[in-house]
């Protein structure tokens, strides 16, 4: 890979992305709406990897937003080889007490602008004959879990189909899926995460490790670590009921 664009690269999973593959030697696109931390990242990534850093500031529920990282995808003087959809948030609120209009706002960048870049990235990459497309979802995506759950369950569905239909033809398509990570996720929505066991806690720097393997491998779908396949697959086969019990998940 030469060049991978990451939305909401300067925390969390995104930004541990950024990092490991700046570590490789990859040029970045990064796209996230804090205009000062997305500038302190991009000078220390090009500082630490010498790599070549672009930036774009863009919020991705605006149509503006969206629009600006299209047209960079469209570069083809400059191609984008791996795509990151990263940007997401959780909503803490029951659904029938959510606004309309955040559960329509919550959908849109979890559904709506990865499938609108996913769409834009993938003719580039099929006229190339190369590209990888990768699409954060979540273990939450196996269980029920209120509109964050289903949400990211398109993400999973979307890369099967996907990845069978264009990995023959140079471009391979990964929903990562990973469970309870130490990042500023939880935080920022300002819920407790005391409840949950230490053994369910994953370190990014694990996380984006294992899933560059599966990227890299061009599987469809990657769970970091045996004992979320473990929680992925019993989610499968437990009664729904079972399944959502003592979740801390948003929206839950």
């Amino acid at each position: 890979m030469t060049t991978a664009l990451i939305t909401g690269a300067t925390a969390g999973i995104g930004a541990e992305f950024a990092r490991q593959l700046a570590a490789r030697g990859t040029d970045l696109v990064l796209v996230a709406r804090d205009a000062d931390r997305l500038q302190r990242t991009a000078d220390f990534l090009r500082g630490e990897h010498g790599v070549e850093v672009e930036t774009i500031e863009a919020d991705l529920v605006t149509e503006p937003g969206v629009a600006a990282v299209e047209a960079r995808l469209r570069d083809d003087a400059h191609p984008v080889d791996l795509l990151v959809n990263n940007a997401g948030h959780g909503l803490v609120t029951d659904f029938a007490a959510s606004s309309l209009d955040d559960e329509v706002r919550h959908l849109d960048l979890h559904v709506g602008v990865p499938l609108r870049l996913t769409h834009t990235a993938m003719q580039g990459m099929l006229a190339r004959r190369r590209g990888r497309i990768v699409l954060i979802s979540s273990v939450a995506a196996f269980t029920p879990r209120g509109s964050y759950g289903a949400a990211k369950a398109w993400g999973v569905s979307f890369a099967r189909w996907a990845n069978l239909r264009y990995r023959r033809r140079g471009v391979s398509v990964t929903a990562v899926a990973p469970g309870f990570t130490r990042t500023e996720f939880h935080e920022r929505m300002g819920v407790s995460t005391d409840g949950i066991p230490a053994f369910l806690w994953l370190d990014v720097r694990d996380l984006v490790r294992l899933a560059l393997r599966d990227i890299d491998r061009g599987r469809s779908v990657s769970i970091p670590t045996l004992r979320y396949k473990v929680v992925a697959g019993l989610a499968r086969i437990l009664p729904a009921r079972v399944a959502a019990a003592g979740s801390l998940a948003p929206n839950d």
